[in-house]
This record gives C-alpha cells, sequence and structure tokens, in this order.
C-alpha cells in the first residue's frame, strides 16, 4: 500500500491544547511582569497556571498517546547521532527534538517553582513566601530573576529550530500541532497506534487533570491560614 499521501494522527486534542494553552501563559507571565504594579497578581495568575500545565504534561509523558509519551521520544546518545547522520524515522520528536522538550519542561517548572516564594521587597509576595524565611525568599527571587535569560534562549532555540525545519528541510512542524495530524514520513516501517477517540483517553485526561488541580490549589496558598493580626498596644491612662 502506498503512504505518501496519508495523514497520521500525531498530536492528541489534550497536548496540542497544553502546547497553545503554555504559549499563551508564558506570553501573558512575561507582559505582566513587565508591567508591574497591579499586574503583578496576573503573573503570580499566569505562573501558577505553567506549573498545573507543567504538571499534567509530566502525567501525559506516561498515560497519554503512544507519542507523548516520554519513552518513545526520549532517547540516547546513539540515536541522537543517527538522527543527526538522518538515519532516524518515526513520527512526533526526534530524538534530537526531545532535548529541547526536556529542557523546556524543566526549566519552565523550575521557574514557575521559584516563583512561588519571590518577594520583590516592596509589595508583593509569591503565595507559598510565607512558608519560608525571608533570606529565602530574597535569594530564590533572585534565581528566579537569573533563571530569566536561559529561557529566552532555549525559547528561542525552540523557535530557530522550527524555522530552521520549515526553510531547510521543508517540514512544517506548526500543522500538525495544530490539526494533529501530519503525512507519513518516508522510511517509516511502523505505523504508531495514536488514539484519543476511546473512554480509556478521557479517563485518563480526566484523571490527570485532577492531579494538576490539586498542585495548582496547593500552590496556590488558599489553604495558609492568614496571619493572626497584632492587637494595637492601648494608649497609656492619663
Amino acid at each position: 500500500m502506498a503512504h505518501e499521501d496519508r495523514n497520521l494522527p500525531v498530536w492528541d486534542p489534550a497536548l496540542r491544547l497544553f502546547h497553545w494553552s503554555l504559549v499563551a501563559c508564558v506570553v501573558g507571565a512575561v507582559v505582566s511582569v513587565k508591567i508591574g504594579g497591579n499586574a503583578m497578581r496576573w503573573h503570580q495568575g499566569f505562573g501558577l497556571a505553567v506549573l498545573g500545565l507543567i504538571v499534567w504534561r509530566l502525567q501525559w509523558g506516561f498515560v497519554g498517546p503512544q507519542t507523548a509519551r516520554f519513552c518513545a521520544f526520549v532517547r540516547g546518545p546513539r540515536e541522537i547521532l543517527a538522527y543527526v547522520r538522518g538515519q532516524w524515522h518515526g513520527v512526533g520528536h526526534n530524538p534530537l527534538g526531545a532535548l529541547s522538550v526536556l529542557a523546556l519542561l524543566g526549566l519552565f517548572g523550575l521557574q514557575a517553582l521559584l516563583g512561588l516564594f519571590t518577594y520583590d521587597e516592596i509589595a508583593f509576595r509569591g503565595p507559598l513566601a510565607t512558608l519560608v524565611d525571608s533570606y529565602w525568599q530574597i535569594r530564590l527571587t533572585h534565581w528566579h530573576r537569573m533563571l530569566e535569560p536561559l529561557l529566552w534562549l532555549i525559547v528561542l532555540l525552540h523557535v530557530g529550530a522550527i524555522v530552521f525545519y520549515a526553510v531547510v528541510k521543508k517540514e512544517d512542524l506548526v500543522r500538525p500541532m495544530i490539526t494533529g495530524y501530519r503525512p507519513l514520513p518516508e522510511g517509516l516501517a511502523e505505523v504508531p497506534r495514536v488514539q484519543w477517540d476511546n473512554k480509556s483517553y478521557l479517563l485518563r485526561l480526566a484523571l490527570t487533570v485532577a492531579v494538576a488541580l490539586a498542585v495548582v490549589y496547593l500552590a496556590s496558598g488558599v489553604w495558609i491560614p492568614a496571619p493572626t493580626p497584632v492587637a494595637p498596644t492601648p494608649g497609656m491612662d492619663w
């Protein structure tokens, strides 16, 4: 059977929603922090959303469809070298692109965690800042700011790789992340089974979303009791 004109299901709906939601939340976080002031509350909200998305994606890397699972695309040096030599054929993330995925998940997850404990020494504190002393609030805020250039670098590399594929390899990586489908690559011997139209998919999706929401709730700090207000010192009765 000729496969050249077939479209393969590659990215399931939940994974595509994660991808574009993460893009939107990162943009929102950057814009809000640059505005500052009252927009910092929005920055906090976007940061919590990023944390929830990362938690969900980590789970989906183990229970999601085949192309979403880490075991399907995270490879060792031998496979990466084979890809560089043009000897790798597959769908989904390639062995080299897998490194970009892991870097993005790790760095954005770390940035979101650090943001929970930040303090700008003026008025804004992260939702869990009161759980650590002032020294660590300042320390973690410093790391939160120092990590930003590294995040810009990994994002630029990610976008640069997409442009490289589009211009040099004539391969559109954006459209499959919108539609979920891509043409069957040449030299692919085995067609992966990527299904998202069954009850098992919906059940796994519901459970992973529930865990991610629980983590966001805990990270929001709403469960931390408000500090007891200090009673005013009574004036001296003359």
